[in-house]
């Protein structure tokens, strides 16, 4: 495995998780593709629908928060039923490796979309992991993306129902948080929490740490980006939070893996904190943003400083 320690690897998930001895990783922590189209990689259905991920002329105007057309949540035909479901198969392609590779006693933390957190959780327990809790990460800046009904009357020329739907909208309230899915891979039967412990270095969480980060050991999480950090990934996580998470369920020494890295922060948080990792991440513009962070060629300052501030 010296091949991958410490390393970024640029292939495709599925391929190169194969590689990974069993029972080998401490902790599991990926902001995994969420499955509402939020880019092309986020599109994980066969849906051909030629609409999905097109961009209207009011979005346009709008400028990047509205940067891709999603659906409404009735959807737009029979096939755009079938996304959730498929997310849920795509999440059990690899979660059964997942579960494979983990230590007994180990976390796994994934950063899920609202909409099908609930297939991940699915799939996963049908993988054999255990569904342990689901924390709020508070997010600092949420656009609201809900539409004025009255506008849409208005254009029409229709003053009557312009007054009578003012204030009403069509869309969602602010989505001011992001679930993070806690999962655990059951430790072997027979024996006890306390002696798994003792093998295999996990199953407990660092409360002390953890409360270096949080002012209480609450499942809200409230972390953030520092100056300078953001802009690697149009998903991009905090280093200072993946930090929290790193050092309340792992020591230093241990092996953190991200199958799903991105632009790094996991892998630049276990490298700061004196853990070994694993990264694996297809898109290749990606891979080569997470080496230059880990390099200290790129956001260096900010890093260092979401993760000691």
């Amino acid at each position: 495995m010296d091949d991958y320690l410490n390393k970024v690897i640029n292939s495709d998930s599925l391929i190169a998780i194969k590689r990974i001895p069993d029972d080998y990783i401490h902790l599991i922590l990926s902001d995994i593709p969420y499955g509402i189209g939020a880019e092309d990689w986020d599109v994980l259905h066969d849906n051909k629908n030629s609409a999905y991920l097109g961009t209207s002329p009011g979005q346009a105007k709008a400028g990047a928060v509205f940067k891709k057309r999603g659906k409404p949540i009735n959807g737009w035909s029979e096939a755009d039923r079938e996304i959730p479901r498929q997310y849920y198969e795509w999440c059990s392609t690899w979660a059964s490796e997942w579960f494979r590779v983990m230590k007994p006693g180990g976390s796994v933390f994934i950063f899920a979309g609202r909409r099908y957190a609930h297939r991940c959780i699915s799939a996963l327990e049908d993988a054999g992991f255990s569904f342990k809790d689901m924390f709020a990460w508070i997010r600092q800046r949420a656009p609201h993306r809900a539409q004025r009904v009255s506008i849409v009357y208005e254009r029409r020329g229709d003053l009557k129902n312009f007054a009578k739907w003012e204030g009403w909208r069509v869309g969602n309230l602010r989505p001011t948080f992001e679930p993070v899915l806690w999962f655990t891979r059951p430790y072997k039967i027979g024996t006890t929490i306390a002696d798994n412990i003792l093998f295999n270095g996990v199953g407990a969480f660092n409360e002390s740490a953890f409360l270096k980060y949080e002012k209480s050991p609450d499942n809200i999480l409230t972390s953030g980006f520092m100056s300078g950090e953001s802009g690697h990934h149009p998903t991009q996580k905090p280093v200072r939070l993946m930090k929290s998470l790193i050092e309340l369920t792992t020591q230093e020494g241990q092996i953190v893996l991200d199958p799903f890295c991105g632009s790094g922060s996991t892998l630049v948080a276990a490298k700061l904190l004196g853990r070994d990792y694993i990264g694996i991440e297809a898109n290749r513009e990606y891979a080569l943003i997470a080496e230059a962070r880990l390099n200290n060629e790129i956001s260096v300052q900010a890093d260092f400083f979401a993760v000691n501030g």
